[in-house]
């Protein structure tokens, strides 16, 4: 981190990756534009951390964790763009019906998991981004068990999701090393 401008910050500001994107024009390219610098602000808020710093949990009893929180989103995306809009009956991702919280509770220190939480939401983000890519419109729906999923309100879904949960990194992180917020 030394030779920054800011070593406290995640890059200094001309180096952020999501800067300098040109505007996007139009609702879709709008709503994938944030979606994508939010799952790329997930990233950097978890760049250069071990496996047991990223399973360091926040204050008891919570099971909060950055490594909780990359299996739960991979988890939300997997549920949002495999299960309900693309109709995939198949397993959700850590969850269970008896362990409702095996995103957050199973996220131990160890690199395989790391390695895998990774690796999952990786694979769930693409999924995601070659759906909405290929989608005929932003009013396609998917079957919730509450009724239609429309394809606009999942993706303003999942920017709410991915800006509440990058706040709870912004607070872990800083504890873990001291760098904040960008």
């Amino acid at each position: 981190m030394s030779g920054r401008q800011f070593p406290d910050m995640w890059v200094d500001p001309e180096d952020d990756p999501r800067e300098g994107q040109p505007s996007p024009v139009g609702e879709r390219a709008t709503l994938t534009q944030y979606l994508r610098h939010y799952r790329l602000t997930l990233e950097m808020k978890c760049a250069g951390l071990d496996a047991e710093q990223m399973a360091m949990r926040s204050v008891p009893p919570s099971s909060m964790s950055l490594l909780g929180l990359v299996r739960h989103l991979a988890r939300v995306e997997h549920s949002w763009f495999t299960r309900v809009m693309q109709g995939q009956d198949v397993p959700r991702l850590y969850w269970t019906p008896e362990h409702r919280d095996l995103d957050f509770d199973g996220a131990e220190p160890d690199v395989a998991v790391v390695q895998d939480a990774w690796q999952t939401w990786r694979r769930e983000v693409r999924n995601a981004e070659a759906y909405v890519d290929a989608a005929e419109s932003l009013d396609v729906e998917g079957t919730h068990p509450d009724g239609p999923a429309v394809l606009r309100e999942v993706l303003v879904h999942m920017i709410e999701e991915y800006a509440r949960h990058l706040g709870h990194a912004d607070l872990l992180r800083e504890c873990i090393d001291g760098r904040t917020g960008q």
